[in-house]
């Protein structure tokens, strides 16, 4: 991935005022990582061999807890099922802070070779699957336990306090289950403890090792999903003047919805996806069905750009299906949607310099807009926010070409277990005392 300099238009404005000091990882930061180093990856491994699926994470919960409660803190569980949530109280007065990592597996099966690969199994949609960490959500959980214990250790002299959220489910409850960042939020994770600023990190296939992605505004799309049912009068395959096929119908509104983004849609303004992931209808070659259901994906920046689509897809949907005799019928599960994941412009700029301190000015960089969804876009529809990429691909792959994330065969490169740490706890300590650390003269 190419890199260009940092900042978006809205950044650089509010750069001059941190133009005169460059920032320097602060001394505690780097002996917290070289202390804790093999301990995160010794949590690591643990929870890449016990992979749980979304709103099924009972062992990494637990364990989660177990480990807080060792380093002398009050964790509360059992927030939207499983989620885990910590305040380490600084002796100091000062700023609220909110830190997550997510815990979920995916149904995915591992394909690494690595000696502590994942072995386990479970029920994914009435199917048996194998369960994987093919999203690093291991590493995040691992390295906010890192950040923990190095916070913990500090405390005395720590200004304000932070909240550790353990999330559960950031892929997605399974139907009808709620879960993710949207029930912790239901639940009251901010009544009592608003931060005024909360971070997150995620281990990124598509950047290099010692690097780290961030951008302030949009970062990652919305994320929608939709099914559709198209209803057709079953007959024999021979015969299907005697019926309404669905099934052709089908193949017609598929290709025509591919025009919603490529001739409706403002792309000049916003980047947009449509994507159809699965279609099923019929049981036999020679029977033309009564019905064709699909479901698929929605992926927006822009909120007018999105109530289109959701529009225009209702739309194409039933006149595409009507022009064959056949009826649509459309849902669009707007309620389990994640809305854009967007970096608050100004905290984003303050923060950079922290960033750059640990891997330097140079292995900062703004990726481009990420068509994945991540549900810690709640969190910054709530205060503000900033979320960063840290580089997971080993040097000498390139990441444009190494296994993404959610691949069977996903490789964390270890490295960002460290990075992962430094900038979370640089960030930390910065933002609590104030301003980045200047670099000693």
């Amino acid at each position: 991935m190419p890199r260009r300099a940092l900042l978006s238009s809205a950044l650089l404005l509010a750069l001059p005022v941190l133009a005169h000091a460059q920032a320097a990882e602060r001394p505690e930061v780097a002996a917290a990582a070289e202390r804790l180093q093999a301990k995160v990856v010794e949590w690591r491994r643990d929870f890449h061999q016990h992979p749980e699926l979304s709103n099924r994470e009972e062992r990494t919960s637990a364990e989660v807890a177990k480990r807080l409660r060792a380093m002398g803190l009050k964790p509360r569980t059992g927030i939207a099922h499983h989620g885990v949530v910590a305040i380490i109280e600084g002796g100091r007065p000062g700023p609220k802070i909110a830190l997550r990592a997510d815990m979920d597996a995916l149904p995915v099966t591992e394909q690494t070779g690595l000696p502590f690969a994942s072995k386990a199994t479970s029920t994914y949609r009435g199917q048996s699957v194998g369960v994987m960490h093919a999203c690093g959500h291991d590493a995040h959980t691992a390295t906010l336990l890192g950040v923990a214990e190095a916070l913990v250790a500090m405390r005395k002299d720590l200004p304000g306090q932070v909240m550790l959220i353990f999330q559960p489910s950031e892929e997605g409850a399974p139907p009808p289950e709620e879960g993710g960042a949207a029930l912790m939020l239901k639940e009251g994770l901010f009544a009592d403890f608003k931060p005024e600023a909360v971070f997150g990190l995620h281990v990124f296939s598509s950047v290099q090792a010692g690097q780290i992605a961030v951008r302030g505004g949009p970062l990652m799309a919305a994320s929608d999903r939709f099914g559709i049912k198209v209803v057709g009068r079953q007959t024999h395959g021979s015969a299907p003047w005697n019926g309404v096929d669905p099934i052709v119908a089908t193949a017609d509104l598929v290709g025509t919805a591919q025009t919603i983004v490529s001739r409706r849609a403002n792309l000049s303004k916003q980047p947009a996806v449509l994507t159809f992931g699965a279609i099923n209808g019929g049981i036999r070659y020679n029977i033309i069905p009564d019905e064709v259901e699909m479901v698929g994906t929605i992926r927006t920046f822009d909120e007018g750009m999105r109530q289109q689509i959701f529009a225009d897809l209702r739309n194409v949907a039933e006149h595409t299906a009507a022009a064959h005799g056949a009826k649509a019928v459309t849902e669009i599960y707007e309620e389990e949607g994640n809305p854009a994941t967007v970096n608050d412009p100004a905290l984003t700029a303050r923060m950079l310099p922290s960033l750059q301190a640990v891997v330097g000015k140079d292995n900062v960089y703004e990726p481009p807009l990420q068509m994945g969804a991540e549900d810690f876009s709640l969190y910054a529809k709530e205060v503000p926010a900033m979320f960063f990429f840290v580089g997971s691909t080993s040097e000498g792959i390139d990441p444009a070409t190494a296994p993404a994330n959610h691949s069977p065969k996903f490789l964390l490169d270890e490295k960002a277990l460290d990075v992962g740490l430094r900038a979370l706890l640089q960030v930390s300590l910065d933002y609590l005392n104030g301003a980045p650390a200047p670099a000693a003269s």
